[in-house]
């Protein structure tokens, strides 16, 4: 995954966002990544990425692309029920 690609879709937060706001700010557990801009508190999805983030650092998410990121938060929320909010990236492509 590049540091440009959307990690949060559903508030349209970039991987590059979150870890400069972990570079800038700090934080001391993985939860107040949602002050990056609201990165999860939508659907859910990005949650165990942004912990994988706060742990590892800038180096987590290198072996996915934006595409399969996107397609799996798909089934994510086809199998969970959960729901973006109304801005959020499409799921499927879907408007």
């Amino acid at each position: 995954m590049d540091l440009d690609d959307e990690l949060c879709l559903c508030f349209h937060v970039s991987r590059r966002k979150v870890v400069n706001f972990m570079r800038r700010v700090q934080p001391l557990v993985p939860s107040q990544l949602s002050d990056c801009g609201g990165a999860g508190t939508g659907c859910g999805w990005c949650i165990p990425f942004l912990k994988q983030i706060h742990k590892q650092g800038a180096i987590a998410l290198e072996q996915i692309d934006a595409a399969e990121y996107a397609q799996r938060r798909a089934g994510y929320i086809r199998d969970t029920g959960a729901v973006p909010p109304p801005d959020a990236t499409p799921v499927d492509g879907e408007e």
